[in-house]
């Protein structure tokens, strides 16, 4: 009697023991799988940060390049501002010296003056008139000194700008009339200012029709 009771005590007892052992082998290997999950997802963590990492510092390189390119183009901005300033001073210098040269174009003394004289609505030369320029053409060789200045006019008859363009071909014929007897460009000085006022009568109309020629001795 003692026996069985000792035998239904010791089974039961025996397999709780057992059980304990199974529970703590299962606890063991579950503790044991999660952390290896554990360490397999802290080292998928560990990859996306370096991923991320060495995109932040590609994103760096980047912004860096860009800073640089950046840079060299002020530079060669602030270059062509520079070469465009240089360009400016220098048309400026041009003008100024221009400038001063045709405000001094009257700073000589005036030798002779001449009128040559033109039909309506012509700007040939007739024979009187190439006469009367032969005589300055004379005097320019014989002075290497003197200079002569030409302006061309026309009457009141008709629309303004017909009559620069004609005062333009007079004084255009004229100069080419200098130049083929041997006159020196540079010596030349032409402009053609259009229709001169007048009352209308036949005698100012024809007076105006003109090209005057003045002969200049330049200032020591």
């Amino acid at each position: 009697m003692r026996l069985r009771f000792r035998i239904g005590v010791l089974a039961p007892a025996m397999l709780l023991l057992a059980s304990g052992c199974a529970t703590k082998d299962w606890v063991r290997e579950l503790l044991g799988t999660k952390e290896v999950e554990i360490d397999q997802r802290m080292g998928q963590q560990a990859q996306r940060v370096e991923g991320m990492g060495f995109r932040v510092q590609s994103l760096e390189t980047s912004v860096g390049e860009v800073g640089e390119l950046v840079r060299g183009a002020g530079g060669r901005a602030d270059a062509a501002y520079g070469r465009a300033d240089a360009a400016y001073a220098r048309a400026d210098e041009v003008d100024s010296r221009l400038t001063r040269l045709w405000s001094n174009r009257h700073a000589r003394d005036l030798v002779e003056t001449l009128h040559v004289q033109f039909g309506f609505d012509r700007w040939d030369l007739n024979d009187g008139a190439q006469t009367a320029l032969l005589s300055l053409v004379k005097e320019l060789r014989e002075n290497p000194k003197l200079v002569v200045d030409l302006e061309g006019y026309t009457d009141s008859v008709g629309p303004r700008e017909y009559n620069v363009q004609l005062s333009q071909r007079r004084v255009e014929v004229v100069r080419r009339y200098l130049v083929e007897k041997g006159v020196g460009l540079p010596r030349i000085h032409w402009i053609g200012l259009g229709q001169l006022p007048d009352r209308g009568t036949p005698e100012e109309q024809a007076k105006n029709r003109r090209v005057t020629l003045r002969l200049l001795l330049p200032k020591d």
